[in-house]
């Protein structure tokens, strides 16, 4: 398979690139919509239809980034998992800010998936210094991540049986709310239908299948022309397969649905992090650790501390805080181009 990719021009490999590139793009919106109708059927919570959401939105990085690390090229694997995560920060926080003019967000939402954001961040930094294991990394996201997911399922009835201060609960319950209230009108899919099921299907195989050429054919032409493996996959891979959940988010902050827009940041950046990095690396392993992902994680554990204080602190990020997250993401490529390209 090697030298059968090796024996094909820069131009072809361009070319299946790019057209990986589109129709990734392309089915990964219909693999949304159709998830979300199958969702709806289902009866899902508008918080946790917007985990689905997210998770569908995902499939062209992960399945990059599981693609490299299947083929022992863990720093593009990671590169593109954590550079993703660090661009949708820019993306669809930074920039749905500046072109929305405003994102207004609740301060406990920020505050609950916050939370739940920097753990997942400090986990990743962990597993990728080697500090602790992928499978251990894989244990403490998941100790996090679960609650979090129930949470959001069943809202005030599951915690009618927690046993946890009043307050706590009703600080709780009313983030949850906030968000539901955000999340409720900003994803409203009509119900599944018989053929919905196997539009799902059908539209993962491809992005899968898409996701799976545009690695190889950007590896290929990376280690052709001597780019270091970190810039293929942190910055190149891991902006091109974010750009669904991008679109999604400018369009959520211009309709003012600014919870939804960080639900759809942050819930994208755990899952991201869950089964494009800690689920495989715990099964095939993620290598030495090294100079370039550890730097990456840094800048991804900081970028998302800048941007949850820049929004807690405003209450959301008006156009001033949205341009400050995209500075500190163009200062994030630019010290990775003159460290490491």
């Amino acid at each position: 398979m090697h030298e059968g990719i090796a024996s094909v021009s820069d131009a072809a490999l361009g070319a299946v690139f790019l057209a990986g590139v589109a129709v990734s793009l392309a089915f990964s919106w219909l693999l949304v919509v159709s998830l979300e109708r199958v969702a709806a059927r289902l009866g899902f919570s508008e918080a946790l239809l917007g985990m689905v959401a997210a998770l569908a939105g995902d499939a062209p990085e992960i399945t990059a980034a599981v693609t490299a690390i299947a083929r022992h090229d863990p720093r593009i694997g990671a590169g593109v998992v954590i550079g993703s995560n660090v661009f949708n920060l820019a993306a669809l926080l930074g920039l749905s800010a500046v072109i929305a003019g405003t994102i207004a967000l609740h301060r406990r939402v920020i505050a609950l998936s916050g939370a739940v954001a920097l753990w997942t961040a400090a986990v990743c930094l962990a597993v990728v210094l080697g500090a602790i294991s992928a499978l251990a990394g894989l244990a403490a996201e998941l100790a996090v991540l679960i609650p979090y997911v129930w949470l959001l399922a069943t809202g005030r009835g599951g915690l009618g049986h927690v046993r946890l201060p009043p307050a706590w609960i009703a600080w709780l319950v009313t983030a949850v709310e906030e968000e539901e209230s955000e999340l409720q009108v900003a994803i409203h899919p009509r119900r599944a239908r018989g053929r919905d099921e196997l539009l799902a299907a059908v539209a993962a195989a491809v992005v899968v299948g898409a996701s799976i050429a545009m690695e190889r054919s950007a590896s290929e032409l990376g280690a052709r022309h001597a780019i270091p493996d970190i810039v293929t996959g942190g910055l190149v891979l891991a902006a091109v397969t974010s750009l669904p959940n991008a679109v999604a988010a400018v369009y959520l902050a211009k309709r003012g649905r600014g919870t939804a827009v960080l639900s759809t940041a942050l819930n994208s950046n755990a899952l991201n992090v869950l089964a494009g990095l800690l689920v495989p690396a715990a099964i095939i392993g993620l290598g030495a650790p090294s100079g370039e992902t550890t730097f990456v994680a840094l800048s991804y554990l900081a970028l998302t501390s800048l941007a949850l204080l820049l929004a807690y602190v405003g209450r959301g990020l008006g156009r001033a805080t949205g341009g400050l997250v995209i500075c500190a993401y163009l200062a994030f490529v630019l010290a990775l181009l003159a460290i490491y390209g």
